[in-house]
């Protein structure tokens, strides 16, 4: 069938419309920090990261201490790996990654973080093409809590990138990801899935294989009580909260005793409680 040029126009303009043109790259020296967006795509500013500082962050020195070294490898132009942070939850490991950036940035190293979505992972090829092109600067990609259910294609885009694409992560990307698991699916559905299977051991390996592609993996485990309660003293001492270490020590085993749970999370709950009812403003 022959189509006519007006016919031609319309299919071209419709086609513009369901592909738009690439995302302009922002100013990346107007922030430190940028969140990626789709729908359209652009890359946001972010005017002032939520954080904490690095020295507060307790019970977990030997993954700080092997982030920071790999962070500060990066930044100043050295090999890195990408790195999985996994555990427990609320043991600071999103905390970790954006402490270590600020950490390394106060050292006088120009890197920007930029945070992905999970749900966003299929449009990573075209975040990448952005950021490939601004090589003067280089990025730190972060995506928190990331995990794949058993129906989830979005970790295929994230595998292709991690090491396994034509053009390969470029070189002034890295990449770092929070999970509450090891490899990234629950363990059950990998027993379900080797039980159903016809070869048991290729049955989960394309999934369980991409948290192989980190170099770097940190494990995060549950705090001691002694722990949880440095980390509030530490809140105390580092926002100007004066209180008595005998009703420090029982509010805090009180209020985590509610939770059910110890965490850097819950300490930091607590502290929040303690500053309110002091009238110590936080910011």
């Amino acid at each position: 069938m022959d189509l006519s040029v007006e016919e031609l126009d319309r299919i071209a303009a419709a086609l513009e419309r369901i592909a738009p043109a690439p995302a302009a790259a922002p100013d990346f020296s107007s922030a430190e920090a940028f969140v990626w967006h789709t729908s359209p795509d652009h890359l946001a500013p972010v005017e002032r990261v939520n954080r904490v500082d690095l020295g507060l962050l307790i019970g977990i020195d030997r993954a700080r201490d092997t982030l920071l070294e790999n962070t500060l490898q990066f930044a100043r132009g050295l090999p890195a790996n990408n790195a999985l942070l996994w555990g427990a939850r609320g043991m600071g490991k999103s905390s970790l990654v954006k402490a270590v950036h600020a950490d390394v940035r106060a050292q006088g190293e120009d890197i920007k973080i930029v945070e992905l979505q999970r749900e966003d992972l299929p449009s990573l090829t075209r975040l990448l093409a952005i950021l490939r092109t601004a090589r003067q600067h280089r990025f730190l990609l972060f995506c928190d809590d990331l995990s794949f259910s058993h129906d989830d294609q979005h970790y295929k885009s994230l595998k292709a990138v991690l090491d396994g694409g034509i053009e390969g992560r470029p070189e002034n990307v890295l990449f770092y990801a929070t999970s509450n698991r090891r490899h990234l699916m629950p363990r059950d559905m990998i027993e379900n899935e080797r039980s159903s299977a016809i070869n048991p051991s290729e049955a989960v390996e394309e999934k369980v294989s991409l948290s192989d592609r980190f170099g770097l993996w940190l494990g995060f485990h549950p705090c001691s009580q002694d722990e949880y309660l440095a980390m509030i003293e530490g809140y105390c001492a580092a926002h100007g909260v004066d209180i008595d270490a005998d009703t420090l020590r029982a509010e805090a085993i009180e209020w985590q005793a509610t939770r059910g749970a110890r965490s850097g999370r819950v300490a930091w709950q607590y502290f929040t409680d303690l500053a309110g009812r002091r009238g110590v403003q936080l910011g």
